[in-house]
C-alpha cells in the first residue's frame, strides 16, 4: 500500500512540476509578446507625432503660397487684374 501511495504521489509530484514548468515558459512567452507590443505602440506614437508635424507645416499658407507661385506660376491677385461681369438687363 506504501508503495502505490508514493507512485501516487511522485506521479502527482511529477505533473505538479511540469505544470509549473509550462505556466513558466507561458508567463515568459506572454511577456516577451507584451514588451515587443509595447515597443511598437511606443514606435507608432513617434510616427503619429512625426506624421502630426509634417500636416502642420504642409497646411502652412506660405508655403502653399510659396508652392503655388514656383511651380504653378500663380501670381497674386491685384486690383488692376480683376474683371467685375455685371449681369445684363433682361427683358
Amino acid at each position: 500500500m506504501s508503495g502505490k501511495l508514493n507512485l501516487v504521489l511522485t506521479v502527482l509530484l511529477v505533473a505538479c512540476g511540469l505544470s509549473l514548468v509550462n505556466a513558466q515558459y507561458q508567463a515568459r512567452h506572454l511577456f516577451i509578446e507584451l514588451e515587443r507590443t509595447q515597443s511598437q505602440a511606443r514606435q507608432l506614437d513617434i510616427e503619429w507625432a512625426q506624421l502630426q508635424l509634417d500636416q502642420s507645416t504642409l497646411g502652412k499658407h506660405a508655403r502653399i503660397e510659396e508652392i503655388a507661385r514656383r511651380d504653378l506660376n500663380m501670381t497674386p491677385l491685384t486690383a488692376a487684374r480683376t474683371q467685375y461681369l455685371t449681369p445684363e438687363n433682361s427683358k
